[in-house]
């Protein structure tokens, strides 16, 4: 369309494919070095994609380089339809995954840090290729941390300008200037986050390979491990589930909240009416999953990765179930018990957990804490109104008052969302999954949660879906993980209209 500058657009998707191709590089000594076949698979993926992004790049030279709010949305968009496309080469190429329609749902579950897999034995998977699984993880969380403040706020998504407010600068006009300035900043925490965990899971016992995965999953709040039987593989060794637990909080938490907590500056940190609600919200529910399961545990399920001498234990009940519902909560998706086999109001609380997500501006996914909390405030404001019907009340969060457009975007994502939830759960039934089941894989998928309920359950996977039910997950994933508005504008009539 002429009113849209398409050399820019197709300068930043050359640049994201040369990212991408990057990463396989990196990828390929794991493979080459275990003498696997999958490395020439790697390495061509690798030069192909790269090739793609350097015709992309330098046949583009765009007059204008500024970006538009519709520019914006299409290289949100497509540039994650990019890293799918080209981050699948890897799996065909090498022959590992030889279904395009799995290709497709194992790369977007990576880069969208859902952590569903259609792998049914990850252990006999080449260490290439379980790297670049974990790889795409760590760059799907990056990206997200350059839409958070870079993009989404300046596009007006949803929730995002709340979250810009504890960014350096008061407005998202006033920021964009020092973008670059931000981004790097936290990139810088993101890497060295992933490298702490590395080294401290190294120390607990891990292999330096597993530790290097489980560290790139965990950061970007992916979920995919490098065992069958995911961080449950380390049951025997509660210092690496401790560990994984603290670094899932650090991911669910906003990445600013972390700057200033690196910066010593803690008092910033539990000034944020999200921090708190997100922080004791894990401690109290995972106190009551505590008890559920060290008390009432239904002898009637059971579990394959649970062991029942220990069970018993006060310590292994407090440690799964604050790791199970970290994990659910910050939409991570790792698993080290499966709660559909405790109890079934144990599993009615998780289901819960699934529309709640972590905090803005954080790698997490799902519909974010901030977005409740404005939500609640301003549902009892109307109790307020209704009483006093002439009085200006405003919802305040943080100490400051919202603006009215904020909270009508937050409920209108909230609708939105939900509507989507509930029309994704019916039309999962019509591509033969079992209504439990797919309220389970619409919630997780939507939500990029990973692990679900029913015939995908924490210890089950998403092979046996049908490739129709595979590719409306993946496109559940896909606008989950981008705020639902940015990709469904697309498919509006005014957003391509000439203006």
């Amino acid at each position: 369309m002429a009113s849209l500058n398409v050399k820019i657009i197709y300068r930043f998707l050359g640049i994201t494919a040369i990212l991408n191709g990057f990463f396989m590089f990196i990828s390929f000594p794991f493979s080459f070095f275990n003498d696997e076949k999958a490395a020439w698979g790697i390495l061509n993926a690798g030069i192909i994609t790269v090739l793609i992004g350097a015709l992309l790049y330098y046949f583009n030279k765009p007059n204008n380089t500024n970006i538009q709010k519709k520019e914006g949305y299409l290289i949100v968009t497509l540039g994650w339809l990019t890293l799918t496309f080209t981050g699948m080469l890897p799996y065909l190429l090498s022959g590992t995954i030889p279904n395009v329609i799995n290709a497709i749902f194992e790369t977007i579950s990576g880069y969208s840090t859902t952590g569903s897999s259609i792998l049914t034995d990850i252990e006999t998977m080449p260490k290439g290729i379980l790297f670049w699984r974990s790889a795409t993880h760590w760059i799907g969380g990056m990206g997200i941390i350059v839409l958070t403040i870079a993009i989404l706020p300046l596009l007006g998504i949803g929730g995002m300008q709340l979250f810009m407010a504890e960014a350096p600068g008061p407005s998202a006009d006033k920021l964009h200037p020092r973008i670059t300035d931000t981004a790097k900043r936290l990139y810088l925490i993101y890497v060295t986050l992933t490298f702490a965990e590395f080294f401290l899971l190294k120390a607990a016992g891990m292999t330096w390979f597993d530790a290097i995965n489980h560290a790139m999953a965990t950061v970007s709040t992916g979920g995919f491990s490098t065992k069958n039987s995911s961080v449950a593989f380390y049951n025997h060794l509660p210092f690496v589930q401790y560990i994984i637990i603290f670094f899932m909080m650090v991911a669910g938490t906003n990445f600013v909240l972390t700057y200033f907590a690196l910066k010593g500056k803690i008092q910033k940190v539990f000034q944020s009416e999200e921090f708190k609600y997100y922080l004791f919200g894990i401690i109290g529910v995972s106190a009551i999953v505590t008890v559920i399961v060290h008390h009432f545990q239904d002898p009637t399920l059971s579990s394959s990765i649970v062991h029942p001498k220990i069970w018993g234990e006060l310590e292994y009940a407090i440690r799964h179930s604050l790791f199970m519902v970290t994990s659910v909560v910050t939409t991570t998706g790792f698993v080290s018990a499966d709660y559909t086999t405790w109890n079934l109001f144990a599993t009615g609380i998780f289901f819960a957990l699934f529309f709640t997500g972590g905090s803005a501006g954080s790698t997490s996914g799902g519909v974010k804490i901030v977005r409740h909390i404005i939500m609640l405030k301003n549902s009892f404001l109307e109790f307020k109104k209704a009483l006093h019907p002439s009085a200006i009340i405003p919802v305040r969060y943080d100490g400051k008052s919202v603006q009215h457009q904020i909270v009508f975007n937050i409920l209108s994502f909230f609708i939105i969302y939900m509507l989507i939830f509930i029309l994704s759960s019916v039309i999962l039934t019509l591509f033969g999954m079992d209504f439990f089941s797919a309220l389970g894989a619409a919630a997780s998928s939507l939500g990029n949660i990973g692990p679900a309920v029913g015939s995908v359950n924490p210890v089950a996977n998403f092979n046996h879906l049908t490739d129709a039910a595979k590719l409306f997950c993946s496109f559940l994933m896909l606008i989950g993980r981008l705020e639902l508005f940015t990709v469904l504008i697309l498919f509006t009539p005014f957003f391509w209209r000439k203006n």
